[in-house]
């Protein structure tokens, strides 16, 4: 017998004489003791992988007696490994309704309402969790990523700082204090938090690509080159980095580099519209640039850059600039 299914057993024990003492009738304290025992096999067939059966027996438990916080929990925890979405969280609601300090009920129905895109309720879920364990790192970190996600980045602020003062060696939380400052343009303290996250992490690609971005929203086109190229090297296969890159390579005037980048991304990945998008524009600065008198290489290079421009707007048909787009593919397409 396992050591969870003893603390189920001890517990569901203590449990049962606590539920009996309110019974008023014999015949009351032997349907609770036959809830307890229906529990128990629970117990038993959940630890055997007999999850069908197991959610039988529970389910008759609290069809009998429904004051069994344990009862719903575990079919909390069955429901969600059968991707039951609906039915973990109501178990897990129960289960929190009974024993309000269940740190792990919340944790989970949080996880679960995350699961089924009900961020406001995965909040409120994540933070009762906080509250009940004040240290406990993840719970802060998934309540500040909802937050985040719901788009109050202030409250997300606050719960990944509270995240950082857990253990300020997490990296994920700069990371997540990143991505918030930068989707609040406050980019000064984006760089701050990407560049502790990368002290903490030093060759990590995605962080690098994500510091690397902040600086080409502020301008610093060399510094996001170096840190882009380390991207590649490190992550070959970093098709986000490669694209970045090439853009960093326009904006420094250099097209062939920035050509050599951007058909990578693509190679990548062939669905990067921002990819295809940009690659139009190297050819097309190509084309426009006063050294190259080839009349039939300016042809050629104007017919990839609107076979690009095309395909970017079939991936991405609502893009910003799309007007623009379509005006230029008109205009070489003649």
């Amino acid at each position: 017998m396992s050591y969870r299914v003893k603390i189920y057993i001890g517990i569901s024990i203590c449990l049962t004489g606590l539920v009996l003492s309110f019974s008023a009738g014999c015949e009351e304290q032997q349907q609770v003791k036959k809830a307890i025992d229906l529990y128990l096999d629970g117990v038993m067939l959940r630890e055997l992988g007999e999850n069908e059966m197991a959610v039988e027996k529970l389910n008759s438990a609290v069809k009998l007696n429904d004051r069994l916080p344990l009862a719903y929990s575990m079919l909390g925890d069955i429901y969600q490994e059968q991707k039951d979405y609906p039915k973990s969280a109501a178990s897990y609601e129960k289960a929190t309704e009974l024993n309000p300090k269940s740190f792990e009920d919340y944790f989970n129905l949080g996880r679960v309402y995350r699961i089924m895109k009900k961020l406001a309720l995965a909040v409120k879920a994540y933070s009762r969790a906080c509250l009940l364990k004040p240290d406990h790192l993840q719970a802060h970190i998934n309540t500040a990523e909802c937050y985040y996600e719901i788009g109050d980045f202030n409250k997300a602020v606050v719960v990944a700082g509270r995240a950082g003062q857990i253990d300020p060696n997490a990296g994920e939380i700069q990371i997540m204090l990143g991505n918030i400052y930068e989707s609040q343009k406050k980019y000064d303290q984006a760089i701050s938090s990407y560049k502790r996250a990368l002290e903490i992490d030093s060759n990590n690609a995605v962080i690098m690509t994500s510091l690397a971005v902040v600086y080409l929203n502020t301008n610093r086109n060399e510094p996001a080159k170096e840190l882009l190229i380390s991207a590649t090297q490190i992550q070959p296969d970093n098709g986000t980095a490669h694209q970045y890159l090439g853009y960093c390579y326009l904006r420094l005037d250099e097209t062939d580099k920035a050509t050599e980048s951007y058909s990578r991304a693509i190679e990548i990945n062939d669905n990067d519209w921002e990819a295809h998008r940009g690659l139009g524009v190297a050819y097309m600065m190509k084309v426009i640039d006063k050294s190259n008198e080839d009349e039939q290489l300016k042809t050629e290079l104007k017919a990839r850059a609107v076979k690009h421009w095309r395909k970017s707007l079939g991936l991405r048909p609502n893009q910003p600039n799309r007007e623009r787009l379509l005006k230029f593919i008109q205009m070489y397409s003649k």
